[in-house]
């Protein structure tokens, strides 16, 4: 075959800040439905990804948890939960959440589709990264099935959780990624920047391990029986929580001197700021729901902020490097811009 008949190369196309690849399968539809379609993906997989953070505490806080006694079927030869006056709502609220597994596993798919199809310049680091919900829902799932068989035992409860802020995580990085431009990596803060980022990841996910710990000593097992629960006193628990707080407060009190001082991007310290507001309220959630003895609505709100937490530390991270092609001194941005709008 002739050089002149091989297929021509796919170049990008820009709509507003995404760029995607043209589909030759699908001829008609243009960048603006493709850009649109993969921030539907992304999206959504993000909030579905926090939604089962809070299906899952609406489990635990109504003592769902062995609201059906099998898994995957609700009951032994009935997969979908009957209401009894013994049981109540105990059986839906726990099959709800494992439908919204199914919700999770539909985006995650979307994710790997879009980002096969019409993200490939972005990187093959960005098509590996949009297998990790996929694999992570696949793994949870798994997971959940184990809790229920164990009766809800906490060395398997506090895992199942911590799977989702880390998939939060993820899918905040792939979001911001879609957004960001299509070259190669690079650092787009100070380098201690870095190195204070990589240390608040590590004592925000030690708080969030904390957290489950707290939960597993406190009253809320997740079922209105006798369940096993982990070993510890509860005010030592929430103390050390209390301490991994502080000092990741110490952290990003740290990171933001050093954001300022080197005049960062803005995009870094516009994330970090958010996340120093919702530490905050994250913090006084904490102390509210304390010193109330543990209500069900307030522990809710703090697993809400959970859910939040997780993903803004990943977006400060995904904001302390860049994707975009530096631009060379002397060029016209607005013009360079235009050359790819067209």
């Amino acid at each position: 075959m002739s050089r002149s008949a091989a297929p021509a190369q796919r170049r990008p196309e820009r709509h507003g800040r995404i760029t995607t690849l043209p589909d030759p399968r699908l001829p008609s539809w243009g960048p603006a439905r493709r850009a649109r379609l993969a921030a539907i993906a992304l999206w959504g997989n993000l909030i579905a990804q926090m939604g089962i953070i809070l299906s899952g505490a609406a489990v635990r806080l109504t003592g769902s948890g062995l609201g059906c006694s099998t898994w995957p079927h609700c009951e032994p030869g009935q997969f979908t939960p009957e209401f009894t006056m013994e049981a109540g709502i105990h059986p839906f609220v726990e099959f709800g959440n494992r439908t919204l597994t199914g919700v999770l596993t539909v985006f995650a798919l979307a994710v790997l589709l879009v980002s096969w199809r019409w993200l490939g310049h972005k990187g093959a680091g960005f098509r590996r990264l949009a297998w990790v919900p996929l694999i992570g829902t696949a793994v949870q799932a798994l997971l959940g099935a184990f809790v229920v068989w164990l009766d809800l035992h906490p060395g398997l409860v506090s895992p199942h959780f911590l799977i989702s802020p880390v998939l939060c995580a993820f899918s905040m990085v792939l979001l911001v990624r879609l957004y960001d431009g299509d070259g190669p990596v690079r650092r787009a803060v100070p380098q201690r920047a870095i190195a204070l980022f990589v240390a608040l990841a590590a004592v925000g996910f030690v708080v969030l391990i904390l957290g489950t710990v707290v939960t597993g000593t406190g009253p809320h097992s997740g079922d209105a029986g006798e369940v096993t629960r982990i070993a510890m006193n509860p005010v030592v628990a929430t103390r050390l929580h209390a301490l991994a707080v502080y000092l990741f407060c110490a952290l990003l009190a740290a990171l933001l001197v050093v954001l300022h001082r080197s005049r960062a991007r803005r995009e870094a310290l516009v994330a970090a700021w958010w996340l120093a507001g919702l530490t905050l309220a994250q913090g006084v959630v904490g102390y509210v729901q304390y010193f109330l003895g543990l209500p069900e609505l307030v522990v809710f709100l703090h697993l809400i902020g959970a859910a939040l937490f997780a993903s803004s530390i990943a977006w400060v991270g995904a904001r302390t490097v860049t994707w975009q092609e530096p631009v060379s001194p002397g060029t016209d941005q607005d013009a360079l811009e235009g050359t790819e709008a067209r």
